[in-house]
């Protein structure tokens, strides 16, 4: 992408955020450092966590009330196991959740411009959506497979998005003048649990990290906390800590860059 198609750009601030589990909330704090800089994002694009806060945050919700919305609800709150059909969790609850929580029912309809990725299974592609029902377009952004149920949409089974592009930058890089990218998962800690959610977390984490490798490099500032590595999959009580390395993160970026646009 030149120069000169940038500026023409029709959005001019971007930002991709990464899957990544709890992980997910150090968005929250990178969505606050933005807006503290005056940076807040003409268009977001999201994958499984990092879709969840951009349903949420274009749809009005604050980076605190986020955080709030989910203290109170641990992964079994939001999840059933059920017998291994389709997957090891039924996510109905999830669904039920965000459809509570949403204040807007289709995507094309929040007020700031969101895209979500996720993958469809029946065809083996990439699919972007920019319209449809949120909830359930997020909710099949989030459907890590195997760990839990797919989600059809008008026929269509979808899960993870991270399959294909976990980091979802070229979905926003000809679209955006200037375009940041929040990527979860820059590297894996050395040791991991070897039973079957722990197995199933770090090769997840592998696809997740290799396909992200070319997103990183379309970013004009590339957001990559290394703290993460440290917090489980599911560490939704580690939330305002998350999110705090996030913010950290994002302010130091922010100041070691030079050509983000004011």
């Amino acid at each position: 992408m030149t120069e000169r198609t940038k500026a023409t750009a029709p959005f001019r601030i971007g930002v991709a955020l990464s899957g990544g589990a709890a992980k997910g909330f150090a968005h929250l704090g990178v969505l606050q450092a933005l807006e503290e800089c005056g940076k807040r994002p003409d268009i977001i694009a999201g994958n499984s966590a990092g879709a969840i806060v951009a349903a949420l945050y274009a749809d009005g919700y604050r980076p605190e009330e986020i955080i709030d919305l989910f203290m109170d609800r641990d992964f079994r709150a939001m999840t059933q196991w059920q017998l291994p059909q389709k997957g090891f969790f039924e996510t109905r609850r999830l669904l039920d959740f965000l459809r509570a929580t949403l204040r807007h029912q289709f995507l094309e309809d929040l007020p700031l411009t969101v895209r979500i990725v996720a993958t469809d299974l029946d065809h083996g592609t990439i699919k972007v959506f920019a319209s449809g029902p949120l909830a359930d377009i997020v909710l099949a952004s989030s459907s890590v497979p195997v760990l839990f149920n797919p989600v059809v949409i008008d026929g269509v089974t979808y899960v993870d998005g991270g399959l294909f592009k976990n980091l979802p930058a070229s979905v926003l890089r000809d679209d955006c003048q200037y375009l940041i990218g929040v990527h979860l998962n820059p590297k894996q800690p050395t040791e991991y649990k070897k039973n079957i959610i722990g197995i199933a977390e770090r090769s997840f984490a592998y696809i997740y990290r290799a396909n992200a490798m070319l997103d990183r490099e379309l970013c004009d500032l590339l957001i990559e906390p290394r703290e993460l590595s440290h917090f489980k999959l599911f560490s939704v009580e580690s939330a305002r800590e998350l999110a705090a390395i996030g913010y950290q993160e994002a302010l130091h970026a922010l100041n070691e860059a030079s050509e983000t646009p004011t």
